[in-house]
């Protein structure tokens, strides 16, 4: 009898591992994601956050509704204050909504106040267990805070366009803790001293190692839960097409399983079909969206 329970302990403990991470409620997602690209400034009013970043990236500039009025005759005049405050600041109004997670009734609002929808974005999850793929030979990775090496390579990479740009996307990427992986031209595996050779370094032969593809996993804790929000994730175009990308987001997630991160997010443009099928491949699924309404 005892070693008919130990098994059927056993047979438990496997089913409820295959199940993977307790799903995130929809107020608990927003928040994860948020904090994945985190604003260098939020001002909650009236149950939105006003992000802002010195106007740099959409997802740090928005407004984002956390708990918004249900009350219509309540929501109007939040979006009035809200965007008020935007414009008083001259800035344009963005909205980020996630009609999905529970923004519907403000989504709703904003259309028939005019604002039009840009850039539509699937949220893609993928619980971290056993069948984690491996990280790749070639990776260097490092760990906390934000290495100078890979942002100098991440900035070469998918610079941003924007009067001190380069400043505010540092500032962003060093909001949050995270896992950096580079896969450089030469080498293999990661230095000694967790650093990545991404610019100014000489391999063997003293030819410069630069680093051909990057990306990030952002550590994000809500409650006892720990995600990883992947994103920065850029290739060479001059090595495209050579696996480069699946090997960093491969690498991404067994690290960002070492690092206690149950499961990892992509936020991703739905006019990026590549993107979503490499994602998709990996065995990402889709759980929500999100898109922006823009304003005068």
């Amino acid at each position: 009898m005892a070693r008919k329970s130990a098994k059927n302990r056993s047979s438990k403990s496997s089913a409820t591992a295959c199940k993977g991470p307790k799903p995130l409620g929809p107020a608990a997602l927003v928040e994860t994601l948020m904090g994945g690209w985190r604003p260098l400034s939020r001002m909650e009013v009236d149950g939105f956050a006003i992000l802002r970043s010195r106007g740099v990236t959409r997802r740090a500039n928005s407004i984002v509704p956390i708990d918004p009025p249900s009350d219509p005759q309540a929501l109007d005049p939040a979006l009035d204050r809200v965007s008020g405050l935007v414009r008083a600041s001259g800035e344009p109004v963005l909205f980020r909504t996630y009609p999905e997670q529970g923004h519907a009734a403000v989504d709703e609002a904003l259309a028939r106040r005019g604002l039009t929808v840009e850039a539509p974005c699937e949220i893609l999850e993928l619980p971290l267990g056993p069948r984690t793929p491996a990280p790749d030979p070639r990776a260097m990775i490092s760990s906390g805070p934000l290495p100078e090496d890979w942002f100098a390579a991440s900035w070469r990479l998918s610079p941003r366009e924007g009067e001190g740009a380069r400043e505010t996307m540092h500032d962003i990427l060093a909001g949050t803790p995270a896992v950096h992986v580079a896969i450089t031209g030469e080498g293999t595996g990661t230095s000694a001293d967790g650093t990545i050779p991404a610019t100014g370094r000489s391999g063997p032969d003293g030819v410069p190692v630069e680093a051909v593809a990057v990306g990030r996993a952002a550590l994000v804790d809500h409650g006892r839960n720990r995600s990883a929000v992947l994103n920065q994730i850029a290739t060479d175009p001059a090595r495209r097409r050579e696996g480069l990308g699946t090997a960093v987001v491969r690498t991404l997630l067994a690290a960002a399983q070492v690092q206690g991160a149950e499961r990892a997010l992509l936020e991703v443009e739905t006019d990026n079909p590549a993107a979503l099928a490499l994602y998709r491949k990996l065995g990402f699924r889709r759980i929500g969206a999100y898109h922006y309404r823009v304003g005068d």
